[in-house]
């Protein structure tokens, strides 16, 4: 096919300049590799004047998002504007519902509406692509629903925010607490407009809602998701964890049991010599379990204008070699609604409290442990000057479901200095 494929882009920052970029610089080169020409014939964003280091003057311009999707010289409507609602959300339908083929780098849309969008995109016969949407230049998407295809996938798990992996080996690197480095990279840009959706977990619960529907055939749930973000993570977890050998990670897991699907995106403990353990900076990873291939591991650069734009590319040829099929997979008719599931299988926990000086107060705990069905491996008593004790507790296997209700206990037993951290330490 020599007709070229035309591109709308909507959303000019970091990424839609990118895509600027490689699609003018390798225009010979992927034009031989997809069998017609790749263009771009309008774009669009808040700001026309605004420097953005790349001529636009030979596209069209549209100020409306949603214009741009309508317009009969777009064959592909590329979304780069995010946010699961408003313009983002509003053009991507308009585009479907003209017949045109989406590529979009938005896991928060998906995550949310990403049932619907698939429904209507098969209806209007569309292909909607999101490679860019999980874990930057990492082609996960592509492994699962391709290369992956003949296995029944036991687990995906990973590490899927590299701004939360910058914290912690920063953290751990530098010997800073939490809020000094939390500082350190919002003055260097990592951190999104809203930092919880980093820190809180939220952008990797995203992407892993995504993940596990692909994986499982499943419909999306990421409302279903126990998440919890590193807010809480201090250096002394740090330290404490590397001393035993490990280090700490927001990690993603999720897997289909018989009790449901269970997905979490939670700070874990990973044996450090482990490949999610030797993971650093802004790195991401995502291992994928299968019967026929056993385990395997991908690891790359989770954001960034190359990686980013790299995907979002990578999704643009496989359109101009007419590569479809369902956004997910399989049909979004046949995605089960799967029953959610919090995570209860056994693993060992790490607990630090901090205890008033006061006596009894250890017995206490062991007791809530106790009475909790929970068997206590190793207990330390950290060197304390003041009222307040430092405890490191770390349980042999037992379920997050008692270690919560031992919790609990303590918070009743009147000797707690503060709330204690629980961390999972993950077999990986």
């Amino acid at each position: 096919m020599t007709t070229p494929l035309r591109l709308g882009i909507a959303g000019l920052g970091t990424v839609g300049v990118g895509v600027v970029k490689i699609i003018r610089q390798k225009a010979n080169l992927l034009a031989q590799r997809t069998g017609r020409p790749i263009v771009i014939t309008a774009v669009s964003a808040r700001s026309k004047d605004k420097d953005r280091g790349v001529s636009l003057d030979q596209y069209a311009w549209e100020t409306d998002p949603v214009a741009l999707a309508k317009r009969d010289d777009v064959d592909v409507f590329i979304e780069l504007i995010g946010g699961d609602e408003g313009p983002a959300k509003d053009a991507i339908e308009a585009a479907i519902a003209a017949g045109k083929d989406v590529v979009t780098a938005n896991k928060a849309l998906l995550a949310h509406h990403g049932q619907a969008i698939a429904a209507s995109a098969e209806d209007k016969g569309c292909v909607v692509r999101y490679e860019a949407a999980v874990a930057g230049g990492i082609p996960v998407i592509k492994a699962l629903t391709e290369g992956l295809a003949g296995n029944d996938v036991s687990r995906v798990m990973g590490v899927m925010n590299g701004t939360c992996n910058y914290i912690l080996t920063r953290m751990q690197d530098a010997g800073l607490p939490y809020n000094e480095v939390f500082a350190e990279a919002d003055a260097l840009g990592y951190l999104e407009a809203d930092p919880n959706l980093d820190v809180g977990g939220i952008d990797a619960g995203h992407k892993l809602a995504l993940l596990a529907s692909i994986a499982f055939g499943t419909q999306v749930s990421f409302d279903k998701m126990e998440l919890e973000g590193i807010q809480r993570i201090a250096i002394e977890d740090i330290n404490l964890a590397a001393e035993m050998g490990f280090k700490i990670k927001l990690l993603g897991v999720a897997q289909l049991t018989g009790r449901g699907l269970e997905q979490r995106m939670t700070p874990c403990l990973v044996p450090e010599d482990s490949p999610l353990g030797q993971l650093k900076g802004g790195t991401n990873m995502v291992v994928i379990e299968g019967d026929a291939v056993e385990q395997i591991v991908l690891r790359g650069p989770g954001a960034g204008e190359g990686p980013t734009a790299s995907a979002v590319v990578g999704d643009i040829c496989d359109v101009a070699r007419g590569v479809r099929y369902p956004t997910f997979g399989v049909p979004a008719a046949e995605l089960t609604k799967a029953t959610p599931a919090h995570s209860n299988s056994p693993a060992p926990y790490y607990l630090r409290m901090s205890l008033l000086d006061r006596p009894g107060a250890l017995a206490k705990i062991a007791t809530a442990l106790g009475e909790t069905g929970v068997s206590i491996d190793r207990m330390r008593q950290r060197h304390h000057d003041g009222s307040a004790a430092p405890v490191l507790i770390v349980t042999h296997k037992t379920q997050r479901s008692a270690v919560n209700d031992a919790i609990a206990l303590m918070q009743d037993s009147g000797v707690l200095a503060s709330d204690p951290v629980a961390l999972r330490i993950e077999t990986v």
